[in-house]
């Protein structure tokens, strides 16, 4: 259906609205091997980076978001991003012109906005992609207008008026996660029966994670009955120090104790995990239900639109997750929590079990078809 077709991607700013648009890029490109596929985003964030990287073409245009703050820098800021609106429009026109697409796509970020608004008003087919629970200012407003809304959240639906239906279709997630294997994943990070704590804040990490698991660690380090696999993050790497010269515990004499800067074989840490620490951004959600694992979700409270704290609330309606807002997040509370979970197993899988009845093991093949669907018209 998509073979011979032209497929265009508004996305940038975050991972968490590149890699879904990266995961369907390439089950097109997989499936269609004809399809031609080109990205646009701005030149300054991560899609710059990983779009190329990945092997797609991509073009660019200037547009940033608004500020909510209204002191003289942030109405500077306004004012810029109304002139970078105008321009867009003309830049993301003619990139549409020029390539001609057959339907174009949208999966979060400012760079959106002009495209699929121009893609609009040209007649061309158009969907855009939710990641979160509560969607994002530029998405509620293209929703109206665009032929296609697709979702990962029911929950995001209500805060829409969308022009027609939307369709859940889940968020993609690595193969390589879902066919993880847990007694595998334990064997190759030589663990034992012992439970395995996996907890971390992002690529950048959280200071706030980082200081509540140092406390957990220094509480139960010495009783030897689980493991700790932490990730700092890149400014978080002070941890180590803290652990080693502050807290006097040696990572050489305890090997239960794995502390790492980033974490780059998600798969396995996640499938040999027994309980998850984290953030509550859609694509960790999403891997969370997929491998089954029970969670204590932080979410982070700057997020736009507090989105984080959505997401993880659709975990906790369903009793797949415990949620401990940021404000509430300290060493003491991991501790009790933690306490009372390791020594309910039952709680636990129930947990786990209930995260993995929320997953959408096929939501690359969903959204495809989805795209499929508004192409044939």
């Amino acid at each position: 259906m998509l073979n011979n077709k032209k497929i265009l991607i508004a996305t940038g700013g975050t991972g968490g609205h590149i890699n879904p648009a990266l995961a369907v890029a390439g089950y097109i490109r997989e499936k269609y091997p004809k399809a031609d596929i080109l990205f646009v985003g701005t030149a300054v964030k991560m899609e710059a980076q990983l779009v190329p990287a990945a092997g797609y073409a991509f073009k660019t245009i200037d547009i940033q978001g608004f500020s909510r703050d209204l002191t003289p820098s942030g109405i500077k800021q306004n004012i810029s991003t109304l002139i970078k609106l105008v321009k867009s429009s003309s830049q993301a026109k003619k990139i549409i012109k020029e390539f001609d697409p057959d339907v174009v796509l949208g999966f979060g970020g400012y760079v959106g906005g002009p495209v699929l608004r121009t893609a609009c008003k040209l007649g061309i087919p158009t969907a855009i992609h939710e990641q979160n629970a509560f969607p994002g200012v530029t998405n509620k407003a293209l929703a109206k207008i665009v032929d296609k809304v697709m979702l990962t959240a029911p929950e995001a639906e209500k805060y829409m008026q969308p022009k027609n239906p939307c369709v859940v279709t889940g968020l993609p997630v690595r193969g390589e996660l879902i066919s993880a294997d847990r007694d595998f994943s334990r064997a190759e990070l030589g663990v034992d029966e012992r439970p395995v704590i996996l907890s971390m804040g992002g690529s950048l990490g959280a200071r706030v994670i980082n200081t509540a698991v140092t406390q957990l660690i220094e509480e139960r380090y010495e009783r030897k009955d689980c493991y700790f696999l932490h990730a700092t993050g890149k400014a978080g790497v002070g941890m180590f120090d803290v652990i080693e010269k502050e807290k006097n515990i040696s990572l050489e004499e305890n090997k239960h104790i794995m502390l790492r800067e980033y974490i780059n074989d998600m798969h396995r840490c996640m499938a040999a995990a027994d309980l998850v620490i984290c953030r509550a951004g859609a694509s960790s959600l999403s891997e969370i239900q997929a491998m089954g694992k029970p969670s204590i979700l932080v979410p982070y409270p700057y997020a736009a639109e507090n989105h984080q704290y959505y997401n993880a609330m659709e975990l906790v309606k369903n009793d797949a997750a415990i949620l401990i807002e940021e404000k509430d997040f300290t060493g003491d509370r991991l501790i009790k929590e933690i306490d009372a979970l390791l020594a309910d197993k039952q709680r636990l899988a129930t947990l786990g079990e209930n995260a993995k009845k929320m997953a959408i093991y096929d939501a690359t093949e969903r959204i495809v078809s989805c795209i499929c669907e508004i192409v044939r018209k």
